[in-house]
């Protein structure tokens, strides 16, 4: 307790000198595969990062997941300190219990304050033990001018990062755990009878996004961490202090408009047209395709000058096998539906996704045209064995989905 708190004091002098500033815009934008800034603007200014600190709640809870500690249905206790952290949350009462599955989905969909503490204290021991670990893996990470005091976000004075730190963390949660990442693509799950939407609203109406977190507190102004694929290009965008969500939203699509030539303008719809020519952005969503272990880091180039502050995580999990890179030569698929639209298609492939839960994360959303009637066939590949792709099938028929097996490329 004391060496935490001398630790708080310590960053407290280091940093709180420039709190001042955190009431002004932040923005950062990064070619997620080379790690190159291509355009900043206060990149290393502290401000309060509210809800995006799930993001690092949920890298840790994939560390463990993928190290085994924590299963998917693992029970996780609901104790009296996480029952009463305020809305949003999932509203479980204390004593009660939810699973790492349903934890990971109401912190993405819902930034559920609840289901992150009840994480933390599971993974930690206590909210503040899990801090401690927080600090240390953003540390490993190359985030250097951030500081976790809980697992949420709500309002903590001492509780500070940077646009540039929250894009390495964004690059992190890609390329260390892309099966993993395509969870931020959900836009609803049912909770125990209940359908929970999210609110990362320009996720849903710009094309070719994917992810990845919003957050909001008085303090800390509207902030936002987005990523998109488009034309095998992968961007991730940052706004930090916005006024409002509208203005951090048009912010964040002009800044990604600028850097991927697209045309903008306030009126410009965001959806693509069903006539256009992009099916495989439509339905992959996919994580960053690089490979950790025993490969060279392309060069990057920094807004600042020191080297050392380029966009690549400095940690590289060893876990992440070589089937996260590359597809098997052969596995099973499944195919669930068809729609007369992209949009629709990505509609029900997201919802589908929800519904499947841990049982398609193996998989890769996929959608390809139907004869010359111009309808998307959708479903998942992928699967590594025909026991995965037929439990997978199984879930989503018993929530009301069509399914059909077939080897990939059948």
């Amino acid at each position: 307790m004391t060496s935490f708190r001398l630790a708080l004091a310590t960053i407290a002098v280091l940093f709180f000198g420039a709190v001042q500033a955190m009431a002004g815009n932040a923005s950062l934008v990064v070619d997620a595969r080379t790690g190159r800034v291509l355009s900043a603007e206060n990149p290393d200014t502290l401000h309060h990062p509210a809800s995006l600190t799930k993001m690092m709640t949920l890298y840790m809870t994939f560390e463990a997941l993928h190290r085994g500690q924590i299963a998917w249905k693992t029970p996780v206790p609901m104790s009296a300190t996480a029952a009463r952290k305020p809305p949003t949350k999932l509203g479980v009462k204390a004593g009660g219990t939810v699973t790492v599955e349903e934890a990971v989905y109401g912190m993405i969909v819902r930034s559920a304050n609840d289901a992150a503490a009840a994480m933390a204290e599971r993974l930690g021991g206590s909210e503040e033990g899990f801090a401690r670990m927080m600090n240390a893996k953003a540390r490993q990470l190359g985030m250097n001018r951030t500081f976790f005091v809980n697992a949420s976000g709500l309002p903590a004075s001492q509780q500070v990062t940077t646009a540039r730190d929250m894009a390495r963390l964004a690059v992190a949660l890609m390329r260390h755990y892309p099966r993993e990442y395509r969870l931020f693509s959900v836009q609803s799950f049912t909770f125990r009878g209940r359908v929970i939407r999210g609110h990362n609203n320009l996720m849903y109406r710009y094309q070719g996004m994917d992810g990845i977190k919003t957050g909001y507190t008085r303090a800390s102004g509207y902030n936002l961490v987005s990523a998109v694929n488009d034309r095998n290009r992968r961007l991730i965008g940052v706004v930090l202090g916005g006024r409002s969500a509208r203005s951090r939203d048009e912010k964040m699509a002009a800044l990604l408009d600028q850097h991927l030539g697209r045309a903008s303008s306030p009126g410009r719809p965001m959806i693509a047209a069903a006539s256009a020519p992009r099916v495989a952005e439509v339905a992959s969503l996919p994580g960053v395709s690089l490979s950790y272990v025993g490969t060279q880091q392309p060069a990057v180039e920094a807004v600042a000058a020191a080297p050392t502050e380029a966009i690549v995580p400095a940690d590289r999990p060893t876990a992440v096998a070589a089937a996260d890179t590359k597809p098997p030569a052969s596995g099973w698929r499944i195919q669930i539906s068809t729609a007369p639209t992209a949009e629709g298609a990505r509609k029900l492939l997201v919802e589908a996704q929800s519904a499947g839960g841990a049982a398609l994360l193996g998989a890769a959303p996929h959608t390809e045209t139907a004869g010359s009637g111009g309808a998307y066939r959708i479903g998942f590949v992928g699967f590594a064995s025909h026991e995965a792709a037929a439990t997978a099938c199984n879930i989503l028929k018993k929530r009301s989905y069509d399914c059909v097996l077939l080897p990939d490329g059948g």
